[in-house]
């Protein structure tokens, strides 16, 4: 059967259907039939600026790229910063690690993937992993990192709203997602 494109015309959107039942609805977005997004990336342009002595990305680029692709997946979905700051809430991490598989190279195309690893029932604790993939399908980089809401004027832990909810339980999830049961405070 193979790739379809469709336009949908009461949307103005472009989509692209795919023989497993899910469309693209832009370059970085695959969403399933059901609705739910199953796929988040963006093509990174490696800077001059990110390369070290040796000649490759240099190793805090990498954390950069995947913040780079995390609030583009928060913004594109409703969670700006205009949004955040209404609600008085913004994303926090308490754990960024990197593994390193392969070099990045100035002059290699790099796509950058986000899913959600790990989380509460009401996503008020979160984990992410981004993939970093070469042109050619390698995989270069893993990033892994725990997250949370805080209130931005208590400065304290938050449990974010129904809206945010919403769209956290939208982002994709890792083949092995995993739900964390908080222990109850003594």
């Amino acid at each position: 059967m193979g790739m379809k494109r469709v336009v949908a015309a009461d949307v103005c959107m472009a989509i692209t259907l795919n023989e497993d039942d899910t469309f693209a609805a832009d370059n970085q977005t695959v969403i399933g039939i059901s609705g739910r997004m199953q796929k988040f990336s963006l093509p990174i342009q490696v800077r001059w600026s990110d390369i070290d002595q040796n000649r490759h990305l240099r190793h805090s680029a990498y954390y950069d790229y995947g913040a780079t692709v995390r609030i583009a997946c928060f913004s594109q979905h409703g969670l700006t910063n205009l949004k955040f700051e209404e609600l008085h809430i913004g994303p926090i991490l308490f754990r960024e690690e990197a593994v390193f598989k392969r070099e990045i190279k100035f002059e290699d195309r790099v796509t950058v993937d986000m899913v959600v690893t790990r989380a509460t029932a009401d996503f008020a604790r979160w984990s992410i992993r981004h993939h970093f993939y070469k042109e050619d399908g390698t995989l270069s980089a893993i990033i892994n990192l725990d997250g949370a809401w805080i209130h931005i004027v208590k400065r304290k832990l938050a449990v974010p709203d129904s809206y945010v909810r919403k769209i956290f339980d939208d982002f994709p999830k890792a083949t092995d997602f995993e739900s964390i049961v908080l222990k109850p405070k003594a």
